[in-house]
């Protein structure tokens, strides 16, 4: 048994019957959908059709959801419907990543994750969905698409149908028949604020409880239609209108879809990126000069690895607690783990790290030294893994496909080591560290520089497979966020850096490593919010 959807445009006539059923079935809050109607208007006038396509959770065979999902929140049952469990959610908004087809929202209410669930609360009795119950035009079909004498198996079988980016490879069991790109991929149109049925502006989806804020009384309705001075008020305020949607039209455009959720993952995550590269680092460069019989890994040295590790190692866990929207409940990732979920790993690993530190320490402090190398080793091996996994996290990130390239684990490695030596080179600036080993760290920096201007340059520069990801690189060297890229990441945080190491006075490059741990933090900041500009709707 799989349940699937169909979606029939030749019988939708646009009325939003479906997402006003599920808004009273579900109980969904304002701001937010399970089940949307887009319109997309296309054509040349007078020559214009508007189209109507209904969306909502795809119910893939291969959900990127469910693999990302921590706690398994969102999990599949047995007759293929992907539903989800709001008491074991964390509000980690990994689901809302992890989606291509932007189905899932945070609830403003229970602050944990939703979406469509094919009403399984129906199924289980034999009622058919709400949706597919109120449709007027049986536009909305659904039933089991193994069973050969189902409706929705006959109209698979004798009708040519589409599904949403097929090439994301997650089997989506959402069909339209008549279908038209305009309306199915999201950047074949440009998405605004402001449509045809509402305005967005005061923030929607994540943020959806300020749009619960901002009620019109009939008055300000009125206002808002007629739209008399460009505006009207509001309790004595005076409230800009929307811009006037346009009739006559000369390239196709959304005149309705559901508002956009804005950034999802804000500050708390390239932050806690940041200070992870600068924890991993600070184990990993000593660690790296014990392996080269650079210098021993004793005595004060161990002290102070370890002790800038476990505070950043610290922050790191804030800053991870922080962006969850259900924060008392960030201990289920270690007590109801979802082992496919790279956070869990990572949970898992920053745990393990932050134990070994604290034993290696305890080791050095006591003199027992039959335990030291092998703890040294597995030390080692775990700050890599705390290093890297925030890459594996964001592949498994299906619906920013910036995000998919092979180099963002480079990134991770090479920036770990980048912030271990700045920060090292900054103590013994200060007096710290012993100057024997400032050449080697000095190195180090100088080398993980260059590897980090190639890689930036390759990423920049290299054919991407997607236009999401080329429209993510345009942003970066020529849009919103050209300014942070050229200035700060590549001039500020790479360039200079790399001129102040050359010569070789202990005051520049001090200053140059200062520079560096301010353009590993940048570049973490674009990284993660820019391909989250990019609508997937």
């Amino acid at each position: 048994m799989k349940y699937g959807f169909i979606i029939d445009n030749r019988k939708c006539i646009g009325c939003h019957a479906c997402t006003t059923a599920c808004k009273s079935e579900h109980q969904v809050p304002v701001g937010v959908n399970r089940t949307w109607v887009k319109q997309v208007e296309k054509g040349e006038f007078p020559n214009t059709r508007r189209l109507f396509s209904v969306m909502r959770c795809n119910h893939c065979t291969d959900a990127p959801c469910v693999e990302i999902c921590p706690t398994e929140a969102l999990h599949f049952r047995k007759d293929g419907i992907v539903d989800f469990d709001k008491d074991r959610c964390i509000g980690c908004k990994s689901c809302m990543q992890a989606c291509p087809y932007d189905a899932l929202y945070i609830d403003p209410e229970t602050h944990t994750a939703a979406k469509c669930n094919y009403c399984a609360h129906r199924i289980d009795v034999g009622l058919e969905p709400a949706c597919v119950v109120v449709c007027p035009e049986h536009a909305i079909i659904s039933g089991d698409m193994e069973d050969p004498g189902s409706e929705i198996s006959v109209l698979l079988s004798r009708q040519q149908t589409k599904v949403r980016k097929p090439e994301k490879g997650t089997q989506p069991n959402l069909f339209y028949i008549d279908a038209d790109d305009l309306s199915l991929i999201p950047t074949a149109t440009e998405r605004t604020p402001d449509t045809l049925w509402g305005h967005q502006a005061r923030g929607v989806g994540h943020f959806a409880k300020e749009a619960e804020k901002f009620a019109y009384s009939n008055e300000d309705v009125i206002g808002e239609l007629v739209r008399l001075n460009g505006g009207f008020h509001h309790e004595g305020k005076k409230i800009q209108s929307p811009k006037t949607v346009e009739v006559v039209m000369d390239t196709a455009k959304q005149v309705y879809n559901t508002p956009n959720k804005g950034i999802l993952w804000g500050w708390e995550v390239p932050a806690y990126v940041w200070t992870k590269a600068v924890s991993a680092g600070a184990f990993l460069l000593p660690f790296l000069a014990w392996v080269l019989g650079v210098i021993p890994f004793e005595g004060e040295i161990v002290y102070i690895s370890g002790g800038i590790s476990l505070v950043f190692l610290m922050l790191t866990g804030l800053l991870l607690v922080m962006d969850l929207d259900q924060p008392t409940r960030f201990v289920y990732v270690l007590l109801r783990p979802h082992w496919s979920s790279w956070l869990v790993r990572g949970g898992y690993s920053i745990t393990l790290f932050g134990g070994l530190l604290t034993g290696l320490m305890a080791i050095e402090y006591f003199q027992l030294n039959g335990l030291k190398s092998f703890v040294l080793w597995a030390s080692g091996l775990t700050a890599i893994v705390v290093a890297l996994y925030t890459a594996f996290l964001f592949a498994q990130a299906k619906g920013r496909d910036f995000w998919q390239s092979p180099a963002l684990a480079i990134h991770m490695g090479v920036h770990s080591f980048m912030a271990g030596a700045s920060v090292f080179i900054i103590l013994g600036f200060l007096g710290y560290v012993h100057e024997d080993w400032s050449s080697y760290l000095s190195n180090v920096l100088l080398v993980g520089i260059l590897i980090n201007i190639v890689t930036i340059l390759i990423e920049m520069t290299m054919a991407h497979p997607t236009f999401d990801a080329k429209k993510t690189v345009e942003m970066i060297l020529y849009g919103p966020y050209k300014t942070i890229f050229w200035t700060g990441i590549v001039l500020l945080g790479n360039f200079i850096p790399l001129l102040l190491l050359w010569s070789g006075q202990p005051l520049l490059v001090a200053f140059a490593a200062v520079n560096v741990l301010y353009g590993i933090y940048l570049t973490e900041k674009v990284w993660v919010e820019a391909p989250q500009k990019i609508s997937l709707v």
